[in-house]
């Protein structure tokens, strides 16, 4: 079991940077971590994953060479730092993790949740 609280998401302008934390209450090298979006009327879609020892990442096409996403076992937290920003990036943005050392697409994979946080980017 793992709770799992998002931070930094905001109100921000196109071109802008931000980074979301997500910090866990279990030893994050024990999960795969990821972060998925959900946009108004979309369904839940994987942005970023990293795997249990960090040497995997995954990004969704819409956000690599802007999005990257580390995490910091040391301190239980994961982050996503979102450079360029762009209107499309709009959404709330939702940590998940699963036990299995594998990053899925598939958000019906991963166990534990998040409760979000909005991320909106202005034109």
């Amino acid at each position: 079991q793992v709770q799992l609280m998002e931070s930094g998401g905001a109100l921000v302008q196109a071109g802008d940077s931000l980074r979301l934390s997500c910090t866990a209450s279990a030893p994050t090298i024990s999960f795969t971590m990821t972060w998925f979006r959900q946009a108004p009327g979309k369904e839940r879609d994987l942005v970023a994953g990293i795997n249990h020892g960090g040497s995997y990442r995954y990004y969704a096409d819409s956000v690599k060479g802007r999005f990257t996403i580390s995490k910091d076992n040391a301190k239980r937290t994961l982050y996503l730092q979102m450079d360029n920003l762009k209107p499309d990036d709009t959404a709330i943005y939702y940590c998940a993790a699963r036990e299995l050392n594998i990053v899925t697409t598939s958000a019906e994979a991963y166990d534990f949740w998040g409760q979000g946080t909005q991320v909106t980017v202005s034109s």
